[in-house]
């Protein structure tokens, strides 16, 4: 994590870790605190994050309740991490899909 140029791939890593993160979560360096906003011990994920990587980040975080992935599927700057979310209720899974087919016809 220290160096910048090997962040992006860090998630790639089968045993980087998961969790253990949340102690990142404040650091000055956005890209810190986008590998920290997806840990699913996140306590509260930074949704509202100033940074969009940071706001797309924690909207994946499987710790997210149905009811705020609702809420981020409706802002644009979380939409994308919100859809990918795991977990976002199948049915509305299938909502979306149906919504984007029908949009593209």
């Amino acid at each position: 994590m220290t160096r910048p140029a090997h962040r992006p791939h860090l998630l790639t890593l089968p045993a980087f870790p998961r969790t253990g993160r949340a102690h990142l979560i404040s650091h000055p360096d956005p890209q810190v605190r986008a590998l920290a906003a997806g840990d699913p011990a996140l306590p509260d994920p930074p949704v509202h994050d100033p940074d969009h990587a940071v706001r797309h980040a924690a909207a994946t975080n499987p710790s997210l309740t149905p009811e705020v992935l609702e809420t981020l599927l409706t802002d644009p700057s979380t939409a994308e991490g919100a859809a990918a979310n795991p977990s976002l209720p199948v049915p509305r899974m299938h909502a979306l899909f149906d919504h984007s087919l029908s949009t593209t016809t």
